[in-house]
């Protein structure tokens, strides 16, 4: 545990939970801690899903710190070379390319600023029912620039996502899950049972298969279809290539010849 995040380990799942009150703003000690947990959830082998959430039911997190803005702590002018955010750039995922793990999010509370930036970065989404999502950024003369302006008009209609960056308006969980921008909403009081229960069956998987499909979407992620095909034929992809050669795909073909339920050990 660390000052304002706090991990715990269940089998192959790793829980990482911002605890950060009021609003859990993110500075760049918060930041690197985040990283770290990040980088357990990499480097562990033994490790093969995390969950992302927070304490209480009110907010997932505002995002940026604008108090240590305000105070002369941090710069605005190129920020990202101001101080030390740790491993995988702000928040820990948003510029994190290294981590092939799939991160669920379990958002418990207002996804706002770069709290929803954060969120983007993972992977599988389920948020409560009473959540809304909201990049207020404009008002304060700056744009939501640390994952909010590069992901979300290729998850929402060019329109939708113009309309939260330019007007500020807030999308409620309901409306986000109809545009696919989320995958599920759930009670708040199912919510880690519910983010638990995906985060389990994909404890199942066979790793570095899992793994690829993280690999492989972030190389060829815009690129035209022949090129995608290209690159995993001769790219650098070396999650994929090992699990070509991996003897969980001889496992998994053999469980299922055999009828029985595979034994995966990633390797």
């Amino acid at each position: 545990m660390t000052q304002h995040v706090e991990t715990t380990r269940s089998g192959h799942v790793l829980e990482v939970k911002l605890n950060k009150p009021k609003v859990n703003a993110i500075d760049h000690a918060m930041s690197r801690e985040l990283g770290a947990a990040f980088a357990i959830l990499r480097d562990d082998a033994d490790l093969r899903v995390g969950i992302l959430t927070a304490e209480g039911d009110r907010i997932f997190s505002a995002g940026w710190d604008l108090k240590s803005l305000n105070d002369g702590e941090t710069k605005l002018d190129n920020w990202w070379e101001d101080g030390d955010y740790g491993d995988g750039g702000f928040a820990g995922l948003t510029e994190n390319w290294t981590l092939n793990k799939p991160v669920i999010a379990a958002l418990n509370g207002l996804v706002i600023g770069g709290g929803f930036e954060l969120a983007m970065s993972c992977d599988l989404l389920i948020a409560a029912e009473h959540v809304e999502f909201g990049l207020p950024e404009m008002p304060l003369g700056m744009v939501p620039d640390a994952g909010a302006i590069q992901r979300l008009p290729r998850r929402l209609p060019y329109n939708i996502a113009m309309e939260m960056f330019l007007l500020g308006r807030r999308m409620t969980a309901e409306e986000a899950a109809r545009y696919g921008l989320i995958n599920k909403v759930v009670p708040y009081a199912d919510l880690m049972s519910a983010a638990r229960e995906w985060a389990d069956q994909l404890a199942e998987a066979a790793p570095l298969a899992l793994q690829t499909v993280k690999e492989v979407l972030r190389s060829i992620e815009c690129v035209p279809l022949q090129n995608a095909f290209d690159t995993m034929r001769t790219g650098n992809l070396p999650t994929y290539r090992a699990m070509l050669k991996s003897e969980d795909a001889e496992e998994g073909v053999r469980a299922f010849v055999e009828k029985r339920a595979p034994v995966f050990k990633g390797q």
